[in-house]
Order: structure tokens, then sequence, then C-alpha cells
């Protein structure tokens, strides 16, 4: 694309010093000039790139295109080597192009201004994104307003998968969006699940959103644009790079609720999400593993810290959901002699497991009358929990497994 004919890639006449003149709030004008200008800075700007986000706070992103289309003198924060490697993007940069490629797979280009917008990206600061490429049908920011990450170790076990996809399908199942990378592992398995109940589910990529990475997911993600979003910084046909997978945690983490992590060993990029998500105050949670597991370990380190555990749905939006939404609370199952009344309960406590015991010894072993004790053998006996022995009471079998099961809750 030339720098002469549209206004946009214009300088302002008389501007030869190398000068920024214009834009100083650097705000979002919410114009053409500023969304094709931000179209063309996803091309020339690394994802998380905190200088250009100043530039962008400062003087607009319309000026900042201007000053990179020209060259000359580097703009402020950047040595003379880095500036020469942004110029050298420029000559890439078609902002129509990659709009009409992107508009061709499905997508459009969401950026600060717009209505579909998330006002939480804007936790980041400058290092907020340029803008959103977004494939999918629903809006973005009303989804993600109601939204939870579910992240974790890509080599996972067949527990985390299982975990995974589970506790996707329980927060789908509640009307929360299930948000994860799109990765092998904990990432495919929670888009399962939140897709398998008929859910919401959104990707969040490190590359261009029409090119599915990693090749094996060919099929989920085209699925997920079907029924969810998926979204990622890099324009159209754009690669994944190691540090692009990195920079990708901190927009899961701004445009969730908070972060679930299910398996991720010490060194786990997962783990870079939910330090994200602690940054800008988002809950952060884990689910426990196997202390012997390598790939618990990094979670059970996040546990100590400031990191809820959970371990199911009702868990994780009892922390992220609106007040009163509580988790039932966590009981073993009700037992036949958890039905007795308490005094029931203490005259069966006290009957020998092994023999028969007459009326006295028995009283004294639940410190009652002996009248009481008699009566409430008879209840017990009518219950199928003890019989007659001789003069004595004894347990039936019945009785022995009942006790043996362990106390009665209080």
């Amino acid at each position: 694309m030339s720098a002469g004919g549209d206004g946009l890639w214009q300088l302002p006449e008389g501007d030869t010093d190398g000068g920024l003149p214009g834009a100083p709030s650097g705000e979002p004008t919410g114009g053409d000039d500023d969304r094709v200008a931000r179209v063309f800075l996803t091309r020339v700007v690394e994802p998380g790139d905190e200088t250009a986000g100043r530039w962008l706070r400062r003087f607009g992103a319309p000026e900042v295109v201007r000053r990179l289309r020209r060259g000359g003198r580097p703009l402020p924060g950047v040595s003379p080597k880095r500036w020469q490697g942004l110029l050298a993007r420029v000559e890439d940069a078609e902002p129509e192009r990659d709009l009409a490629v992107a508009a061709a797979a499905g997508a459009r280009f969401v950026c600060p201004g717009d209505t579909e917008w998330p006002a939480q990206l804007d936790d980041l600061g400058d290092a907020r994104p340029v803008g959103l490429w977004v494939r999918g049908r629903p809006g973005l920011r009303m989804w993600a307003l109601r939204s939870v990450a579910v992240v974790g170790a890509r080599a996972c076990t067949e527990y985390g998968a299982h975990t995974a996809a589970a506790l996707a399908a329980g927060l789908a199942e509640r009307g929360w969006v299930v948000v994860s990378g799109g990765a092998y592992g904990i990432d495919g398995a929670a888009h399962r699940g939140a897709l398998a109940a008929d859910g919401a589910t959104v990707a969040v990529l490190a590359c261009g959103v029409d090119r599915p990475y990693p090749r094996g997911h060919t099929a989920l993600l085209d699925r997920i644009a079907e029924q969810g979003l998926l979204v990622g910084e890099l324009p159209p046909g754009d690669h994944p790079t190691p540090s692009r997978f990195i920079v990708r945690n901190r927009v899961i983490a701004a445009l969730t609720r908070g972060t679930v992590v299910v398996e991720a060993a010490c060194r786990s990029g997962s783990l870079v999400t939910a330090r994200a998500a602690q940054r800008l105050g988002r809950s952060t949670m884990g689910v426990p593993g196997p202390v012997t597991s390598a790939l618990s370990a990094g979670v059970h380190e996040l546990l100590r810290g400031e990191a809820f555990l959970v371990t199911d749905a009702a868990e994780v939006t009892e922390l992220v959901g609106a007040v009163g939404e509580l988790a039932p609370p966590r009981r073993g199952p009700v037992l036949p002699r958890d039905l007795l009344e308490p005094a029931a309960r203490e005259v069966l406590a006290a009957l020998p497991g092994d023999r028969a015991a007459g009326a006295g010894e028995i009283a004294r072993g639940a410190r009652t009358t002996q009248e009481e004790a008699v009566a409430r053998l008879y209840e017990l006996r009518a219950l199928g929990y003890v019989e007659r022995h001789d003069d004595g009471w004894k347990l039936t079998r019945q009785a022995v497994i009942a006790v043996r099961a362990g106390p009665a809750p209080g």
C-alpha cells in the first residue's frame, strides 16, 4: 500500500522535523481511521508490546501509523535497531487486504471503542491488545461478561482430561462461557466438555483466527467457530511462536471472571495465565491432583499461595458468580442408622459386637436407665438391628455392618 492517496497515511503539511502532532489523548476515536490504523498495527507490533501501547495512549493509532509509514526518527522508548525492525514489517502491512481475508473467513476486527469490545481488557493497561480478530457469530463483549478460563497442561493425564471436560460441562450447564487456548490436553478437553453440554466456549489463539493451530485440532476449532468464538490478536494467516503463546495468556486472564488450572507442571504456561489473573484481581483456582504427579505440582504450588481449591463447577461458580450462588455442602452417604433418634443410636452403640449383653449392661453403656434401654432395644429389634438371645440382646448382622460403617454425622 502506498503512502499517498489515502489521507490516513499522509503526514500533515509542514511536519518535517519528526514531531508527533495531534491526538494527544491517544483514546480511540471510533472512526474508520482508528480502526484501519489498528489493523495495520496488528501486522507491525507484537501482542502485549507495552511500548506500542504507550504510543497509542499518547498519540493515537493514526498518528503512530503515520510515523511508522514515514520512518525517520524513532518513536519514544525504542532503540534504532528495534525501530528498523518495526519499519521492515511496515512493508508487509496492508490493512485492507487483512480485512478482506478475515471477512472471507467469517472473521471481523474488534477494537477499543466498539460496542463489542470487552471493557475488562482495558485492565491490561498499556499491554491491552491493539484489537482482536474474532471469528464466530456471538458477541464477544456479552459472552465475556460471564466467562471462566479453564487451562492446564498439554501433556495431561487421563484424570486431568476427564476433570477438565466435566468441569467445563458443568460450567456450561450453569450458563457460563468456557474460555481456553485451543491447545492439546486440558484446553481441548475443556472446549469439548462445553460443546458436549451444548454450551458456549471461546478459544483464544496465538495465531490468525483463519489458521487452525494445532493442526490436529482443526475440526475442533472449526466447530468452536460454528458454535462459539475464535479470538486472536494476530492478523489473518500469521503463525504462532513460543513467546506469542505466553503473551496470549494475559488475554485469557483479563477476558474472564476467573481462571481454573486443572493440571500444570511447575513450569507450565498455564501458570502464567493464573498469575496474570491474580495481578488483575481475578479469582484464581486450582484442581488438586495426586501428590505423586509432576503434572499437579504446579497447581499444588499455586494452591499454597492465593489460589482457591475447587473440585467441581458449583465450587467455581461460588467464587466467580453472583452473591448467593453457593456450592452445596459436601456430605457422605446417609446410612439407615443415621435416621435413628439419638437415644436409639446410643443404645445401639452400647451393644458389644461379638456377644450378647443384658439390659443392665447396655443401659450403663448408653448412660441411661434400664427401662429406657429396654424400650429402645424393642424399637431396634423392630427395625432389624438387634435380636433377643436367651436373657440378653445381640446385634444382628445388619447392625454389625452399620456400626462398622462409621459414626453418624453430628
